[in-house]
């Protein structure tokens, strides 16, 4: 069937059919753009998301925002700014008139242009402003990236430095699995801002460089090349780094481990060259690499200790249905298993069993990048320690990504979460910190995977649950799973329940304020 065409909002809507909280996708000229009601009230915004192009108008509406169903990206609704990651870019704002019982939609708003005074007074309002002198940031990861970003859309006008141990400028690591290892994402697709970016925002980018040391009362850092740096504000946002394994009889060339740009390149050289993987372990990224490899026509065999896969995170329901989607499409599995060791181009199984192998991508976990932070006698307890609003045990350190160790607001718990959109939002969070805003890190953890075109959304955070609620069905691929413990719901996983996922999110946070 054809297309139906959009609404023409220049047009004109009826004010009577659009009630207060609703939204409304139509077109103005060649522009997808969704019409929203608040109140008395009426904003016409670009309806797709700027991250990776999710249709707003199967969103969710809070307040004067409006977030994204695929990576729960949010946007304001008056500025079109990105109030939230994974987004970044603002959407595009139109002009809107009221006459008689229509609504007419106008020319697009330039918000360059009207808000250059409110950035220039921002600028000169530092000065009169507790605002540090210098920012140093020790990472150039999701968390590092996002800080900067948003020191500078704040209006901080001092210099920043991110001092980054990766050989590359910030890049789309969820895609290092996903679209970029299977071929669909070209490398122009990577980088998280062109490089010109940073020379634009006077951010000084210092890559392949490693930090030796920090002194907290001096306010320095020591490079390992024995520069020194001095800092006003210093955000901590080394990561984490895969757990190595030594694999008897296994050769250097043989093992991979996926973490950086340059690990995926690595791997998409030795698919090309050898068609039979061995990949260790059956985590969120692991599974990835599967789904990725076997889109290459690679010959996947998947050995993991676990009964099922991801059961330990997402419980055995979701754990065979991720399995079975595996196996439709060529994976094997050899669960409940680990390799003995490796002799040429077979690997042997625990249990005997001998499997050809080209190359074998391990995955047994990461762990936090926190010998900085000891050294500098910073606490630390399976990351770094810090407080609600993101800084470390000594005043002027503040810690976000994978390193930050955190009281989660909603569940009382201290977590350390491994997601990218969690440590790019405490990048965001740290940011506002460091300039003195006081925002609390009080935001539901969230992620997604995607393996095999079925897309998997988590909000919350179970470590354990006593109770499992499906509402749908798995093997129609649309439903929200409930993990609960003593009545309360802990985290809520979704596929094809985009709305339910924003939803719950929501919940989580009222719950976290309240």
């Amino acid at each position: 069937m054809p297309k139906r065409a959009l609404k023409d909002f220049t047009k004109g809507v009826p004010i009577k059919s659009l009630r207060d909280g609703e939204m409304l996708g139509g077109q103005v000229g060649k522009d997808k753009v969704l019409l929203v009601c608040r109140g008395e009230d009426f904003f016409a915004v670009g309806s797709e998301c700027t991250h990776y192009h999710g249709d707003l108008t199967q969103g969710l509406l809070v307040g004067d925002e409006v977030r994204c169903p695929l990576h729960h990206a949010c946007f304001d609704l008056r500025t079109g700014e990105a109030l939230r990651a994974p987004a970044f870019d603002p959407i595009p704002c139109w002009r809107v008139e009221r006459i008689d019982d229509k609504v007419f939609v106008r020319d697009k708003i330039d918000f360059d242009k009207t808000n250059a005074s409110d950035r220039e007074q921002k600028q000169s309002d530092n000065a009169a402003t507790n605002h540090p002198s210098s920012v140093v940031i020790i990472g150039g990861g999701a968390s590092g990236f996002s800080a900067a970003e948003m020191l500078r859309r704040k209006g901080y006008s001092g210099h920043i430095t991110m001092v980054s141990a990766d050989k590359t400028a910030p890049y789309d690591r969820p895609n290092l699995s996903k679209d970029y290892l299977s071929g669909d994402a070209p490398d122009e697709w990577m980088p998280l801002r062109p490089r010109n970016f940073y020379k634009q925002h006077k951010i000084e980018l210092m890559l392949n460089m490693r930090v030796a040391s920090i002194d907290g009362k001096k306010r320095t850092i020591t490079l390992e090349k024995g520069k020194m740096l001095e800092y006003g504000a210093l955000l901590l946002a080394t990561g984490a780094e895969p757990i190595k394994l030594a694999l008897t009889g296994a050769t250097k060339s043989q093992v991979m481990y996926l973490r950086s740009y340059a690990d995926s390149k690595a791997i998409i050289q030795k698919a090309r060259a050898g068609k039979r993987v061995i990949i260790l372990g059956a985590s969120f990224i692991e599974l990835e690499v599967a789904a990725s490899l076997r889109t290459r026509k690679v010959n996947v065999h998947v050995v993991a200790p676990d009964h099922e896969p991801l059961e330990r995170v997402l419980g055995p329901q979701i754990g065979k249905f991720v399995r079975d989607l595996h196996e439709s499409h060529g994976v094997a599995f050899h669960l409940g298993e680990t390799i003995a060791q490796v002799k040429g181009r077979k690997a042997v199984l625990k249990s005997g069993k001998t499997l050809d192998v080209d190359f074998l991508v391990l995955g047994v976990g990461v762990k936090p990048s926190t010998k900085l932070a000891e050294d500098a006698g910073l606490k630390v307890d399976n990351g770094v320690l810090v407080n609600e609003y993101l800084e470390s045990s000594e005043p002027g350190i503040f810690a976000a990504g994978d390193i930050a160790n955190w009281r989660d607001a909603y569940s009382g718990e201290r977590l350390r979460i491994e997601h990218w959109v969690v440590a790019e939002r405490q990048g965001q969070v740290a940011a506002k910190n460091i300039l003195g805003l006081r925002e609390r890190y009080d935001l539901a953890p969230f992620f997604w995977t995607a393996q095999f075109g079925v897309e998997i959304r988590y909000v919350g955070h179970a470590k354990k649950w006593s109770a499992v609620k499906i509402d749908g069905n798995l093997k129609s691929k649309k439903c929200a799973v409930t993990f609960r413990r003593s009545r309360r719901t802990l985290a809520v996983a979704t596929v094809n329940r985009d709305l339910k996922s924003l939803e719950v999110e929501r919940e989580m946070e009222i719950a976290s304020r309240t």
